[in-house]
């Protein structure tokens, strides 16, 4: 395969992009390994308090998706005092949002985790984690603002680093806590959150040449919140199908859902190469449209679609190849296995059509087109809907059901985002 130009810009952007994915999900790993030596209930707290963190910020992370293109598309107009302005407005964003959602976790710490099921113990445990993270909240979203803003300038360098160092760190510190300490989940909790406030206080540093000095104004960060609502929806649209699909594999059998979670994993995982490819997309392609460059926007796009294919066909092939073997790696049960190497078959179809609806996804955004996302994601639920609702009525389908619903799912992803990009449509009301 011979690389163009753009090619190779992409690849260059999305090498430091994958390290800077794929170190917060091994940090995690190890924070499980760590937590789960203090005993099931701490491990199943961990468990309860993680959804809802990661529920919420899966939901408010649109801040980093909103200030990448903006600041991207000021830059390629050359716009920069703009850029600097977009780039304050959003940080000033994130501490009003980060504020009231972290009182509303510490108040609701108790309620949330038993609406989890947590009890006795387990509740306990996800109380105590989730309080002591409302801490951190307000930093996890001046560490996502400042990310989005470097993506923005094209620079993801830095961000890696600042992310390589806090989760080493993070383990450090609660390997002390909690084990010479004695802290148990609390000081795992609380290594989490000094870490937290240092990446924060770290991307502040970094992207202070980059922000100008201007006092908070509604008309200036409304637009941040429209934007957001959309990625927001998008994002809602999204967990709705992992957490009903979940919901209806527990439905099935033990089994079932304990290979549905492994298939899971390694989704969530191999995601992770696609998402890194989607991230140069979205910052070349506004930068591109800022600088009236319609065509450059679209080699962007499609640039990034190509990589992505030739990844996911590989990794479609590996799975393939693989899929009576990789399942004993997580587990010894038969039923399982068997199970999972069923699903493993639909994971690596999946792996065709994700590639060109993550790339896709990536483009979009940069093209600032989150108002179509929003929308269309949620239309796109109609295509995986009637394998769960078979699923839930029969559920002998099992992981074919559930899987082969997905697999749609994604398949309609990849279409949708094949018809608007080709379009142009999304190109109008940026150019205005």
């Amino acid at each position: 395969m011979r690389l163009s130009a753009v090619d190779r810009r992409i690849i260059a952007l999305a090498i430091p992009a994958l390290g800077t994915l794929a170190i917060e999900p091994l940090y995690i790993l190890v924070d499980t390994a760590i937590v789960g030596r203090l005993g099931t209930p701490a491990l199943a707290g961990r468990a309860i308090a993680g959804t809802v963190l990661f529920t919420i910020v899966g939901l408010v992370g649109f801040m980093q998706n909103a200030v990448t293109p903006e600041v991207a598309h000021a830059q390629g107009s050359g716009e920069f005092d703009k850029a600097r302005v977009v780039a304050k407005d959003a940080l000033w964003l994130a501490i009003f949002l980060g504020l009231p959602l972290a009182a509303i976790v510490l108040a609701l710490a108790e309620p949330l985790s038993r609406l989890l099921g947590a009890k006795g113990e387990v509740l306990d445990a996800a109380v105590t984690y989730l309080r002591i993270s409302a801490v951190g909240m307000p930093f996890v979203f001046i560490a996502l603002v400042g990310h989005g803003i470097m993506r923005g300038h094209n620079n993801l360098r830095k961000p890696l680093l600042i992310v390589l160092v806090a989760n080493v760190a993070n383990v450090v510190v609660e390997i002390v806590a909690v084990y010479a300490l004695h802290l148990g989940i609390a000081g795992s909790a609380w290594s989490t959150v000094i870490v937290q406030i240092a990446a924060a206080a770290a991307f502040m540093v970094v992207v202070r040449v980059h922000i100008a000095r201007v006092r908070p104004a509604w008309q200036r960060m409304r637009p941040f919140l429209v934007i957001g609502s959309h990625l927001g929806l998008r994002s809602a649209a999204m967990l709705t199908v992992w957490i009903t699909v979940t919901k209806v594999a527990a439905h099935v059998d033990t089994p079932t859902l304990a290979a549905h979670q492994v298939l899971f994993q390694l989704f969530m995982f191999l995601a992770l190469v696609l998402d890194a490819l989607a991230v140069p997309a979205l910052s070349l392609v506004a930068g591109a449209m800022g600088a009236g460059d319609r065509d450059g926007a679209m080699a962007v796009g499609w640039s990034s679609t190509r990589l992505s294919l030739w990844v996911g066909a590989v990794t479609c092939a590996l799975l393939g190849a693989t899929s009576t073997v990789v399942p004993h790696i997580f587990t010894n049960d038969p039923s399982v296995v068997s199970r999972t190497t069923a699903g493993l078959i639909f994971l690596a179809v999946m792996q065709l059509p994700g590639a060109v609806a993550f790339a896709l996804d990536g483009a979009l955004i940069g093209g600032q087109d989150g108002r179509f996302l929003g929308r269309v994601a949620v239309f796109n639920l109609v295509s995986y809907a009637p394998f769960l609702i078979a699923t839930l009525v029969h559920p002998a389908f099992g992981i074919a059901g559930l899987w082969g619903g997905q697999l749609a799912w994604m398949t309609m992803r990849a279409f949708v985002n094949v018809r608007r990009f080709r379009s142009r449509q999304w190109m109008p009301a940026l150019a205005a």
